[in-house]
């Protein structure tokens, strides 16, 4: 068999039907189990961003607000221009409903592990944080599971040279390109190396500094790329009013009654096209954001575990949201089937072809480098609990070297390969997650007595 087709074959059914169930399921569980936090905590979760409970005298590296800005950087993506376009194109309308299902499960999933990260986490003798999902399954679980916190690290090095580092590369240089000489242009290969060099020098720049300098740079990247690419989806919105209540009863409608021209008329391929996505936008339940949160000035984990279940919010419910409304009420499928193309069109017939098809190009940009840099400190904290400190700079070293590589060329094995080790992190943390839930469920108990009946 060919390699290729393999590799793909093998990303495919990881990321099929039985991983999605057992995040789905997961996030259920944990919603009924610690009494739908992400709705009761919602408000106070609100209140702790805003740095009312901010001490900087508290362990950590990073306040509240920097954290969700790093793990926010990681997610929102290219999954929630292009991602969301895949879901419509493959399941219509309706996808989009099961999107919002996802995220909302996928809340409880995101604060179980992050409070995790926190209460099972390590300060070294220079203040350095040490958690996530390699750190609270071996010490909360015991030694004898540290076999599965050594895949999850593995897979988490993995994944961070693919997905979080030559994809997102390999993004910024098409869209780059697509902005400065339009999309049709030939560009030479020396474009991309240049350009890719750039890319890896100023990645360098921030993650030089480690957590401290991610967060700082993420806080403020974070708020522009999200209003920038929200306040022109806004203003489509705004300029189709009148359109909205259709949109949305498309897409309510078509989440249960699916006409035959979408997917075949299979409920069943828009539910997966909804929940695929919607994990692939915000990564609830593959543990990845617990390193950024891990990081976090609190000695409360469970107020770190609801600024983290604020992500999805954002991710999937907010920006998402907006992606798949602008491309339902502008009819843009009428126009292409290309996932890729998709969206930019969208926002050109509600922009006009210039100012619209600029603005999905440089959201993309702001997006991908985002992206490179908080996958940077996921498999630099990989690294460093396999390998130990020495190894961290090791890491960035060969991680800046491989954004050049993917600027220069898209290799789509390295890439599916690469995936599929990103969606093998979910099981050991979904794993700890379940077996650890009862240790949340107290945390919870006493925090809620302290705080959450008094918000």
């Amino acid at each position: 068999m060919n390699l290729s087709l393999l590799i793909k074959q093998v990303d495919g059914l990881i990321w099929g039907i039985p991983l999605m169930v057992i995040l789905v399921g997961t996030g259920l569980y944990l919603t009924v189990f610690l009494g739908v936090i992400q709705f009761r905590g919602f408000r106070h979760a609100l209140d702790v961003i805003r740095g009312k409970f901010d001490n900087p005298d508290d362990p950590g590296e990073i306040n509240h607000f920097q954290a969700l800005s790093a793990a926010l950087s990681a997610t929102i993506g290219t999954g929630n221009i292009v991602g969301v376009a895949a879901a419509i194109l493959v399941g219509g309308p309706g996808a989009v409903f099961w999107m919002w299902i996802t995220a909302l499960v996928g809340m409880a999933t995101k604060f179980t592990s992050c409070t995790l990260a926190i209460h099972f986490r390590r300060i070294d003798k220079d203040g350095e944080a040490h958690g996530g999902p390699m750190h609270f399954i071996e010490r909360g679980l015991g030694r004898n599971f540290r076999w599965l916190a050594v895949l999850f690290a593995v897979f988490t090095i993995i994944a961070s040279f693919g997905i979080g580092n030559m994809f997102q590369a390999n993004n910024v240089v098409v869209s780059l390109r697509a902005l400065i000489f339009g999309s049709d242009a030939e560009v030479s290969l020396a474009f991309n190396i240049v350009t890719g060099c750039i890319i890896a020098v100023l990645v360098a720049l921030v993650i030089i500094g480690g957590i401290k300098s991610i967060g700082k740079f993420a806080s403020r990247i974070v708020p522009v790329m999200t209003v920038f690419y929200v306040a022109g989806g806004m203003v489509i919105l705004l300029l189709n009013i009148t359109k909205i209540p259709g949109a949305l009863a498309q897409i309510f409608t078509m989440a249960f009654n699916v006409p035959e021209s979408v997917a075949g008329g299979a409920i069943g391929a828009v539910i997966k096209a909804g929940v695929a996505r919607g994990l692939f936008s915000n990564e609830a339940g593959l543990g990845s954001a617990a390193m950024a949160h891990g990081a976090a000035k609190t000695d409360e984990p469970v107020r770190e575990g609801l600024v983290a279940m604020i992500g999805p919010f954002i991710d999937t419910i907010v920006i998402c949201s907006i992606t798949a409304l602008v491309i339902v009420l502008t009819n843009a499928t009428e126009v292409t089937k290309v996932k890729g193309e998709l969206t930019g069109q969208a926002f050109a017939l509600g922009l006009g072809t210039v100012w619209g098809s600029k603005l999905v190009s440089v959201g993309i940009i702001l997006f991908a480098f985002s992206t490179l840099i908080s996958w940077s400190y996921y498999g630099d904290r990989a690294a460093d609990y396999l390998f130990g400190k020495g190894a961290v700079k090791m890491y960035r070293i060969v991680y800046c070297l491989i954004i050049v590589l993917g600027a220069a060329h898209s290799i789509d094995d390295v890439i599916n390969f690469s995936d599929a080790a990103n969606g093998l992190m979910a099981l050991p943390n979904l794993i700890a997650l379940i077996f650890l839930s009862p240790v949340v469920y107290k945390l919870v108990k006493d925090y809620s007595a302290r705080y959450l009946k008094k918000a």
